[in-house]
């Protein structure tokens, strides 16, 4: 198995969150790209650059994706079967994004987002949860998710635990 991690906005690649995650992974046996998207500022042409990379992926595809990385997480996975979708803080129904409709082909799709974001509302989060029927972990933190940090841990290595046994 594979695990894509998509950045948000304003970090990198190897951001701190990402840094930690990636530790899980290794933990577990899969491989891990962290895809650099600080060149683009337009979340559809990073949709397009992380289809790209996925598109002939041989192996099973698990998508982390954080605030921006998880609207192209999400994005992804409507135009290739991963295995799973694991966003944190995602940038869904957000004004000036192109899709504010997501039809995801992954059921297996989990959602961490704190309760204090001041940059994505937990709402967003809210909503498009209830309409993927997927699970929703409203966390004590803000949107870095930094003083929560162990406890998205736990939900991820949860998370790659039952995508590991076939959901």
């Amino acid at each position: 198995m594979k695990v894509y991690f998509s950045h948000g906005k304003e970090s990198g690649p190897w951001g701190s969150k990402i840094k930690r995650l990636a530790k899980v992974v290794v933990e577990h046996g899969c491989e891990i790209e962290s895809i650099d998207y600080s060149d683009l500022m337009d979340p559809d042409l990073r949709v397009k650059r992380l289809l790209d990379i996925i598109h002939n992926e041989d192996d099973e595809i698990i998508l982390v994706g954080s605030s921006m990385g998880g609207y192209v997480s999400l994005e992804a996975s409507e135009q290739v079967e991963v295995k799973g979708v694991f966003l944190l803080a995602p940038a869904l129904f957000m004004p000036g994004y192109e899709k504010q409709l997501y039809r995801s082909l992954c059921r297996h799709i989990e959602i961490v987002h704190g309760w204090s974001d001041d940059v994505i509302p937990v709402e967003h989060s809210m909503k498009f949860a209830q309409e993927a029927d997927c699970s929703l972990h409203l966390i004590s933190g803000d949107h870095r998710l930094n003083d929560s940090i162990e406890q998205v841990v736990n939900i991820f290595e949860n998370f790659l635990n039952r995508n590991a046994t076939n959901y």
